[in-house]
């Protein structure tokens, strides 16, 4: 055991389907505990198993007022561990002890002024001296009657029980949701009920994740060989730092060079990983593959399809080449793993498949690892900045799978990536000089199959049209166009139209998502 044991304190959280709880989970790691999401259905051996410190019941969109409602789990209240109920998560907290719970006339959605009434009880420990606190609410119903052996601690205008408290357990029920930035101190209130609380200590921190999870994959690979599909991405980059600095030469990197990277990304990948931290690195030059089996194919999916397709088939023809391989190394990550897990009712969660969850071909008989499978994304970056990974590696903008080619409209062609490459580069860079490539989330260059008369000095031009996008968003579920400043476009466009051979024209999107996806394909 290191020094330093990260996930000896931890808190468990049980999902309801709020949108917020991968939040929660954030929130508590940010504080440096350890964190970790099921479904509020699971299996009690799994509760009973984790052994948690304290356990927070998220927030949900059912009704708790329904019969076939989602009930918390009658076994987290023999464990003897703080509860803290969160919004949907208090009323079912209530309900289990009698309480009653009905449709309020007064719907709470957005901020609230909350009046404490106890600001002596330990969850409030720290909040300030005002009696009132601005929260974000979120609830149509609420708790109307007092379950025996509780009492309030906070009310609202529209909510008379806003937060509970047991008499004698470690138990409370808040109805708002301290997890979002909204809610005034409320991750110290979430610290409060973690540490003060649960009595959990702050070991979870980048350094400490790192020396444990080297350690780790020492322990679990041992003197076998390992092999890893380096694309150059956040996750795949930071996965193989770590076996790097774990086991040195016995990891092989394989990285597929599609043609379809953005400009020069190759040549980087190589730089850093193989020049810079001397990591064995095998480059596939699989350009001509690449559009070979492309063809003229026109359809996003059936592009999607073959790109992903043949990047497997490539890489497993170079992996049955190294000799003496035992494990696949692969960059799943926390939210993976959640969206690929199940609940027994399949209400806790909109279930899906995530191709590095369970994506391993058979016939290759390689045993995974998965050094980041307990991290968020923002975790995995800061992971990454204390490996020593460039900040503009780690914090540039996502990257689809099959790079440029749903970025090309309609077929993929050679000189049709090489335009787009040239475009996509200069309107970056100049993102970057501005100061706006880390005010948006996402930016980038499209390539339209379409002709348009231009003119150049006195001649006249039928070329392609270039399409810029850039959003500003969240959760990248929704997003707002990003209003980059006139000049910017007017510098952007001009510089693509005269640098860039084959383009005739800019133009800008700005549609939001809805009803435009982010991607053009």
């Amino acid at each position: 055991m290191l020094p330093t044991d990260i996930h000896h304190h931890k808190i468990l959280i049980l999902d309801f389907g709020s949108q917020y709880t991968q939040l929660i989970a954030r929130r508590i790691r940010e504080i440096g505990i350890y964190s970790e999401i099921m479904p509020y259905d699971v299996d009690e051996s799994a509760i009973k198993d984790f052994k948690p410190n304290g356990i927070i019941l998220s927030g949900g969109p059912e009704s708790t007022t329904h019969q076939d409602a989602p009930k918390s789990p009658e076994v987290i209240y023999t464990l003897n561990v703080p509860i803290l109920g969160i919004c949907y998560g208090m009323q079912t907290l209530a309900m289990h002890y009698e309480g009653k719970v009905a449709t309020s006339d007064h719907q709470e959605f957005g901020h609230a002024r909350l009046s404490l009434l106890n600001q002596a009880n330990p969850l409030f420990e720290g909040v300030g001296h005002s009696a009132y606190l601005d929260v974000w609410m979120s609830h149509g119903d609420k708790v109307t009657q007092l379950p025996a052996d509780f009492s309030i601690l906070a009310e609202t205008p529209t909510c008379p029980i806003a937060v509970i408290a047991h008499q004698s357990l470690p138990i409370w029920g808040i109805q708002f949701h301290p997890e979002v930035t909204h809610t005034e101190q409320g991750e110290q209130i979430l610290r409060n009920f973690a540490v003060g609380i649960c009595g959990c200590e702050t070991h979870w921190t980048t350094d400490n994740i790192a020396e444990e999870i080297i350690h780790d994959l020492r322990q679990q690979i041992g003197a076998d060989k390992v092999v890893l599909g380096l694309s150059g991405g956040v996750d795949s980059s930071v996965v193989g730092t770590l076996l790097h600095k774990a086991i040195g030469d016995q990891l092989t990197a394989v990285f597929v060079d599609t043609g379809l990277l953005r400009l020069h990304e190759g040549d980087q990948v190589m730089a850093l990983f193989a020049e810079h931290f001397g990591m064995n690195v095998i480059r596939i030059d699989a350009e001509t593959r690449f559009l070979d089996a492309l063809g003229e194919e026109s359809d996003p999916e059936a592009k999607r399809k073959i790109i992903g397709r043949l990047f497997v088939e490539i890489f497993e023809e170079e992996a049955n080449k190294i000799s003496g391989v035992k494990y696949l190394a692969q960059g799943t990550i926390y939210p993976d793993v959640i969206e690929s897990a199940g609940s027994k009712t399949g209400k806790a969660h909109v279930i899906k498949s995530h191709h590095n969850v369970g994506g391993l071909p058979e016939h290759m008989k390689l045993s995974l690892v998965e050094p980041i499978r307990e991290l968020f994304k923002d975790e995995v970056r800061r992971l990454g900045t204390t490996l020593g990974i460039p900040h503009h590696l780690l914090y540039r903008h996502p990257f689809p799978g099959p790079g440029l080619g749903v970025r090309i409209l309609g077929a993929i062609k050679k000189e049709y990536a090489d335009t787009l490459r040239q475009a996509d580069a200069i309107f970056l860079e100049e993102l970057n000089r501005s100061g706006w490539y880390d005010k948006t989330s996402q930016a980038f260059a499209v390539f339209l199959p379409v002709k348009s008369v231009g003119v150049t000095g006195d001649g006249r031009r039928y070329e392609h049209v270039i399409a810029l996008r850039a959003v500003q968003t969240i959760d990248f579920m929704t997003a707002h166009w990003a209003h980059l400043p006139y000049e910017l476009l007017s510098t952007i466009s001009n510089r693509i139209i005269n640098e860039v051979r084959g383009v005739s024209r800019v133009v800008y999107d700005v549609s939001g998502k809805p009803p435009a996806t982010i991607e053009w394909e």
